[in-house]
């Protein structure tokens, strides 16, 4: 897709940035739970810059503001049945989120007419300056389709949701990258830490098709 692979050149400026934030936030700073050992390389590397791992999470029982500016049940919201892809950005991000989005929409693109089957979520981690309109103009900027959803709210309840899901750091600056998916409710969730690539998340998807007994650490 033209605007994905221009975007490619244009974030690789940006590189030597998140190689630094990603290497000061790689140790587990205290007040979240994620595992150290995360490299930034390549928003498209090699294997070797993301770990992937399998656990269990709690959604926490909060209520989220969507980009439509509806109030939604984070629990209802995320368990409505359909595989689950999930990130953590904000607006005004200039190095990981960018990069984890262009990711995303990689991603919905490939799925092509599954793409509405397949629920991909971002949280922002900023919500006192990401409104839902922020959130609006920042989803157009990837060209967010029908099943992608943004996501903000009040801070207590976005800090609690990074505390759920392992992805608290502190502050918007020190966060690194990571995408989580499921199958469905019920099921184990896939965390990927590092810049997973699209092809890393088609790669899941199609072996949760083929067998859900495929969701154990390989």
């Amino acid at each position: 897709m033209n605007s994905v692979i221009g975007g490619r050149y244009l974030l690789s400026a940006a590189l030597v940035g998140v190689s630094l934030i990603a290497g000061a936030a790689s140790a587990d700073d205290g007040m979240g739970s994620a595992p150290s050992g995360v490299h930034a390389q390549h928003p498209f590397g090699n294997d070797a810059d993301v770990r992937r791992s399998v656990t269990e999470f709690a959604i926490p029982d909060v209520t989220l503001l969507r980009d439509d500016g509806k109030p939604v049940n984070l629990p209802a919201e995320l368990d409505d049945g359909r595989p689950l892809v999930m990130n953590f950005i904000y607006t005004s991000c200039t190095t990981i989120c960018p990069m984890n989005s262009q990711v995303f929409e990689q991603f919905q693109e490939d799925l092509g007419g599954d793409r509405a089957s397949v629920h991909l979520v971002s949280i922002s981690i900023d919500p006192e300056q990401d409104t839902p309109a922020h959130l609006r103009k920042y989803a157009a900027q990837f060209h967010a389709r029908r099943g992608w959803d943004h996501y903000t709210g009040k801070l207590a309840d976005i800090i609690a949701v990074q505390r759920a899901f392992g992805a608290y750091r502190g502050d918007k600056m020190s966060h690194t990258p990571l995408t989580l998916m499921r199958a469905s409710p019920g099921k184990s969730w896939v965390r990927f830490d590092g810049f997973a690539r699209a092809d890393d998340l088609m790669a899941e998807r199609k072996q949760w098709d083929a067998s859900p007994a495929s969701l154990v650490a390989r």
